[in-house]
């Protein structure tokens, strides 16, 4: 510990428990969102739907977690940064599990949302977390393991879900995705440590025009707009990749198509590098380096060789988590006081920039094909990097 600030220090016993309760954390509640993500198919013939309706089980999740961001402040100032982030996991592990077990789409639809809203309560809180407890120059690190750990978990929930429901059953799957989520609940109960510098933010006086750096506070929506600006890039990405690849020349079969979801792996990889980059370089350069890696990838993946394209998706997919994690720690640190409300912004921003880009690329898809789906992406990452120069003093140069 530091006598100075009594914060969790790298390289410290505590710090490497915390961090593999924060990765524990972060996997375990992307898993639970986007298990059901391969399993569409099988929620439309089970309950009769069509494809866009089946889609709700993934846009619904999302959008209610998206607006539980908006009323999380007050909750995770009340009931304490830990308790949040523990019962927000164990909530939704065994909503999951309850999910298995729905008689009819509408109660499966109700649950779904419900965990949208439950969802809400862990990613701002660990952003916060990490802010408040880890000392100021081991945030970077700890951050980019958090948002690994959400890498991991997304891509582990989609492979094993698909996997269990291949050889069993969906409601298997969701079963046993909900139990791992249970085990990990109890995991983060027992190894992170319990908060010691929490913020009551709503016992706080009105935030200054200026921060203590003379930063103006509006300047933290630049740092909105990155994460609705790139997000939304990404899911794009994704969202109609899967189309290009099922059509000729490539024909490749769903299968196939679904293992797209192990360039995750690369996330796990850059996310904590790039933390480790910004505390030696700083933030906005490492930002810059990290939006400019993404471009590359959209450049790439224009050339038709399938070897080609997919290396240009891995470089995207390295490049975007990277983003994420420097653009976390960078909000957590310039917001301040207000650490648990400015990272629930910008969580919302960053969903909602999945919503809108991740549905309007589909426009260009459909009249410009895969350059139209580029074109509209690079626009976006252009307009990022463009909006680095006016973000807040790097929480490294602070």
């Amino acid at each position: 510990m530091s006598a100075t600030f009594d914060r969790i220090e790298r390289g410290t016993p505590a710090y490497r428990t915390t961090t593999l309760a924060l990765f524990a954390a972060g996997f375990a509640i992307f898993a639970l969102l986007y298990c059901v993500q391969p399993l569409l198919p099988e929620l439309a013939h089970e309950f009769g739907v069509n494809a866009a309706t089946a889609s709700l089980a993934v846009s619904l999740t999302t959008g209610c977690l998206a607006l539980g961001l908006l009323a999380l402040g007050r909750v995770a100032d009340r009931w304490g940064r830990k308790p949040l982030m523990v019962g927000a996991l164990l909530s939704a592990a065994l909503l999951t599990m309850a999910a298995a077990a729905a008689p009819s789409w509408g109660s499966f639809l109700l649950i779904r949302a419900m965990e949208g809203f439950v969802f809400a309560g862990l990613p701002a809180v660990a952003m916060a977390y990490i802010g408040e407890e880890i000392a100021p120059g081991s945030t970077g690190l700890a951050m980019g393991i958090y948002v690994a750990g959400t890498a991991f978990g997304g891509m582990t929930g989609r492979m094993v879900g698909a996997t269990i429901t291949e050889v069993a059953t969906w409601r298997m799957a969701l079963g046993v995705i909900g139990a791992a989520g249970v085990l990990a609940a109890i995991l983060v109960a027992v190894s992170l440590p319990a908060s010691r510098h929490p913020r009551d933010e709503f016992a706080e006086p009105p935030l200054p025009p200026r921060d203590a750096s003379g930063t103006p506070a509006g300047r933290l929506t630049g740092l909105y707009a990155q994460g609705f600006l790139f997000m939304g890039t990404f899911v794009a990405v994704y969202n109609y990749l899967t189309f290009r690849l099922v059509a000729p020349p490539y024909a490749l079969g769903h299968t196939a198509v679904g293992s797209i979801f192990m360039l995750y792996l690369v996330g796990m990889v850059s996310s904590p590098w790039a933390g480790a980059l910004a505390g030696r370089h700083g933030s906005r350069r490492t930002l810059r380096l990290c939006l400019g890696l993404v471009a590359a990838g959209l450049l790439i993946t224009l050339a038709r060789p399938l070897a080609v394209v997919i290396a240009g998706v891995g470089l995207i997919t390295f490049g975007f988590f990277a983003a994420h994690a420097v653009t976390s720690n960078w909000v957590s640190a310039a917001a301040g006081r207000r650490r648990a409300r400015a990272s629930a912004l910008y969580l919302f921003f960053y969903y909602v920039g999945a919503s809108i880009t991740g549905t309007a690329a589909g426009w260009f898809w459909e009249r410009l094909g895969w350059s139209g789906v580029i074109a509209i992406t690079l626009l976006q990452l252009l307009v990022a990097l463009a909006l680095t120069g006016r973000l807040p003093v790097e929480p490294d140069r602070a």
